[in-house]
């Protein structure tokens, strides 16, 4: 059997598009609840570094298994950068509703000052204590209006000028390419394979 890979998050959408992008690695990925943890940990760092080692130390010390955690969101150069560390729980809305908030607050600023990025950390804890930490970033700006039915979270506000699209228009295949969390990935599946080579030597 294949060593296990905690994915630690409660997100359904983020751990299928982990497997997306690390399913093909020589471990078994394995959610939260199917090792009985039903609990979230708070993310009460103040950056995205801060709360994906908070998870992922804190994951790992409660299964003993290897496992993988990140803090993603998106900063808005017109707001100061925010969301932040607060996007999935900006204005104590969700769905919809934070991107009409999003929306509300950029109304009036012009095209040209539309700018953000995606952010995303993951943090890699071992159980014999080593942590691991990269980051991916995607720029682009924010649209006028939601567009597109794929990806979650602010995909459907995140423009990229260099396509035309928003990031909910690409396809999930397109998306798992470019997207901030699979340039994070990328550097992480070299950490991962380090590691299943050093265990399996």
């Amino acid at each position: 059997m294949p060593p296990r890979l905690l994915i630690a998050t409660g997100n359904p959408h983020k751990v299928e598009e982990f497997r997306a992008l690390l399913g093909d690695l020589p471990f078994e990925l394995v959610r939260l609840d199917q090792v009985g943890i039903h609990e979230q940990i708070a993310e009460t760092g103040t950056t995205f570094a801060e709360n994906a080692r908070l998870k992922a130390e804190g994951y790992c010390r409660q299964s003993g298994l290897l496992t993988l955690a990140d803090d993603s969101g998106l900063e808005i150069a017109a707001l100061n950068g925010a969301p932040g560390v607060y996007s999935a729980r900006y204005g104590g809305v969700s769905g919809r509703a934070q991107l009409d908030l999003v929306l509300q607050h950029m109304h009036d600023v012009p095209w040209p000052q539309r700018q953000a990025r995606f952010v995303c950390v993951i943090a890699i804890a071992e159980p014999q204590g080593a942590l691991h930490l990269v980051e991916g970033t995607l720029d682009g700006m924010i649209a006028h209006a939601p567009q597109g039915e794929f990806g979650f979270g602010y995909d459907p506000i995140f423009y990229l000028p260099e396509r035309g699209l928003t990031v909910a228009q690409l396809p999930p295949d397109e998306k798992n390419r470019i997207s901030h969390r699979a340039r994070a990935a990328k550097q992480a599946r070299a950490i991962l394979l380090a590691i299943a080579q050093r265990a399996a030597s």
